[in-house]
């Protein structure tokens, strides 16, 4: 079954539409705010994205992430997989993955097992100008575990997204 898997998503059409289906129907979209949540908001001088990310992390565990905002179909996609895959994960757990999914993106080598439905994303460093796109809910999340984020509830932080992608 892992093997078939595995050959799914190196389908072009099937990468297509995860892609496709995580933009039309995007997961964790809304921001719920309230007690313990950080919030970041990241907006690209090169693109129409322009996101909050909001994460609440308790006992060292992602409790939930949400997002909100306008974003092209490669930002919003990755963001939403990337939701899906955090919540649940310890913030080493989480460090784990994302570092995986930054060398992704950035064409080093990384384990495809620990993205899930990320994998989807593992041609965008053919366009450089896209890699931005598809790290900036990323980046939002990595700003929050590197204590770059105050916890200060639904007030906001900005941070810019047009920033290396790690």
């Amino acid at each position: 079954m892992a093997d078939d898997i595995n050959q799914m998503l190196k389908d072009p059409e099937v990468l297509r539409e995860l892609i496709m289906d995580h933009y039309r129907y995007p997961h964790n979209h809304g921001l719920k705010g309230g007690d313990g949540y950080k919030r970041i908001h990241m907006a690209s001088a090169s693109c129409i994205d322009d996101l909050t990310v909001e994460c609440k992390v308790e006992d060292g565990v992602f409790q939930g992430i949400d997002f909100d905002g306008v974003g092209c179909t490669i930002s919003t996609a990755s963001t939403s997989m990337m939701t899906d895959l955090l919540v649940g994960k310890t913030v080493d757990e989480a460090r784990d993955i994302m570092d995986n999914y930054f060398r992704m993106v950035n064409h080093q080598p990384y384990d495809a097992e620990k993205l899930g439905e990320a994998v989807a994303m593992q041609n965008v460093w053919r366009q450089a100008n896209r890699i931005n796109c598809a790290t900036i809910g990323w980046r939002a999340v990595k700003q929050v575990l590197d204590n770059k984020v105050e916890d200060n509830g639904n007030s906001g932080l900005k941070g810019r997204a047009d920033e290396e992608s790690r």
